[in-house]
């Protein structure tokens, strides 16, 4: 019996790769970072962000949908994460957003639409903030603007932090996948393989870096009002599920009741049996979303 391709492929990788058909696997080197990405499809490029700890597979199932209604899907290990290699283990609070358009530029990608997760949506928020020309649209899901107002129901969202700032190498991160987070029951082996780059050193030491040097620094970026400061320009449409606790649609509603003030076009939805972790409790109600976003909100399209 002739091996099958997609094994070969995945074992290449080490740890090897999850399973998921139909991606092609490359490196892309820009200073200071080798950026695994996750490919799929031809036309319009999408730029899929994981969220924390996530890496390209999140998309397993939202990307090949995309990818079937003509656009070309990438989906990049962010720095910490994933098979991503970088020389400097060191965070900054923009430092996802310059890798992310560094792997653009390499992929002579000028914009894009964009499809963005928890840790992802930091990246892809900052790009619509500092880079607008470079985002079509933008899909956040699970993370409110960055104009938002403050709400003390809104406090439970960060109740994993400080277990992560004081993160030790060797910890299982399995937890983040637990209740608190899932509208339903994740199963075992979607855990395993989300959490399978953690056996790789550089990935495991990364986690208090990434929040220490990245997560506390934008939150600070975003309780002092900067982004309020600011205005944004692309097209944003913001996610939640409705078993999303600490936005609920209520809360959501009123943090980003003064939208027309801060955005130029700005659209709120909402998705019945999903919480925080939105793309496993509910991919299909994700890629409809994305793809009706991409179609009304894009002025060239």
């Amino acid at each position: 019996m002739d091996a099958d391709p997609q094994e070969s492929v995945r074992s290449a990788w080490a740890p090897p790769l999850p399973e998921a058909a139909g991606f092609e696997h490359a490196i892309v080197e820009t200073p200071g970072l080798r950026t695994h990405i996750a490919s799929i499809g031809e036309g319009d490029p999408v730029v899929l962000l994981h969220c924390f700890p996530g890496h390209w597979w999140q998309w397993r199932i939202i990307a090949p949908e995309i990818a079937a209604r003509g656009y070309r899907v990438i989906c990049p290990d962010l720095r910490g994460s994933g098979w991503t290699q970088a020389a400097d283990a060191r965070f900054g609070p923009d430092s996802q957003r310059d890798d992310v358009i560094a792997v653009l530029d390499a992929l002579g990608i000028q914009r894009a639409h964009f499809v963005c997760h928890d840790m992802g949506a930091i990246s892809g928020m900052q790009i619509s903030y500092r880079q607008p020309e470079r985002v079509r649209t933008m899909v956040q899901l699970a993370v409110p603007p960055g104009f938002m107002e403050f709400s003390p129901r809104m406090m439970p969202a960060f109740a994993h932090m400080p277990a992560l700032l004081r993160h030790r190498p060797g910890r299982s991160l399995r937890y983040l996948f637990g209740p608190r987070y899932m509208a339903q029951p994740m199963p075992e082996e979607t855990i395993e393989a989300y959490l399978r780059p953690h056996r790789r050193p550089e990935v495991e030491r990364s986690v208090r870096e990434l929040y220490r040097g990245l997560v506390i620094p934008v939150s600070f970026r975003l309780m002092s009002g900067v982004y309020k400061r600011m205005r944004l320009h692309p097209p944003t449409l913001v996610v939640f599920g409705r078993e999303d606790g600490p936005f609920a649609e209520p809360t959501a509603r009123r943090i980003c009741r003064k939208h027309a003030e801060h955005a130029d076009r700005f659209e709120l939805a909402f998705v019945d049996d999903a919480a925080h972790f939105i793309t496993d409790d509910a991919p299909h109600d994700v890629i409809g979303l994305a793809l009706d976003w991409f179609e009304r909100a894009d002025p060239a399209a």
